[in-house]
């Protein structure tokens, strides 16, 4: 089980400079990504389009918790993410920022329900789990889910899921393993 020490709490130059490459490269995916979502809700399967795609736009924060292990890393690469992808003039403007703070908190309180004592994969099996219950949540509100009826509601749910494991969980994990194999993030 890896912790967060005592010694590696604060933000070196090289934490900021990585979480904003972390940034930068998933701002651009997430721009790139608006397209795939656009495909699936040019089909019958609009209804699913959000939660089958939401999978990609959550990876920025994971990613940036488990190579930085740093409290807050999480919510801040997602946040970064979503400003990046809006600078890119983003189909959804500056609701971006507020998309990438709800998926950046929720995939924090995975690692934060450990008290940032599991960067593996039990803390991100938690973000996977946290950050499917409070985007969901979200969109029950902002995204008018409240109005569909329960069948639909769990349907959609089962497919968020399983995206944001895919990709947030699954990929992310894979990244991270590649990432620590080439000796990227070595401590002095």
């Amino acid at each position: 089980m890896q912790t967060v020490s005592s010694k590696k709490r604060g933000w070196s130059l090289q934490d900021v400079i990585f979480l904003a490459i972390i940034a930068i490269f998933f701002g651009v995916i997430y721009e790139v990504w608006g397209f795939a979502y656009n495909v699936v809700a040019a089909t019958p399967l609009k209804p699913f389009a959000n939660d089958a795609t939401l999978g990609v736009w959550l990876m920025a924060g994971p990613l940036a918790g488990l190579l930085l292990k740093k409290v807050g890393a999480t919510t801040l690469g997602e946040v970064l993410a979503a400003v990046v992808e809006m600078l890119l003039f983003s189909q959804w403007g500056a609701s971006t920022i507020i998309s990438g703070l709800v998926q950046g908190v929720g995939s924090e309180l995975g690692f934060a329900f450990t008290g940032y004592k599991n960067w593996s994969k039990f803390g991100l099996a938690l973000s996977v789990i946290t950050s499917t219950i409070v985007t969901f949540g979200w969109d029950l509100f902002q995204s008018g889910y409240a109005a569909f009826d329960l069948g639909l509601l769990v349907a959609l749910f089962i497919v968020r899921f399983i995206s944001i494991g895919l990709f947030a969980g699954v990929l992310v994990y894979w990244i991270t393993a590649l990432v620590s194999q080439s000796g990227l993030l070595k401590q002095k």
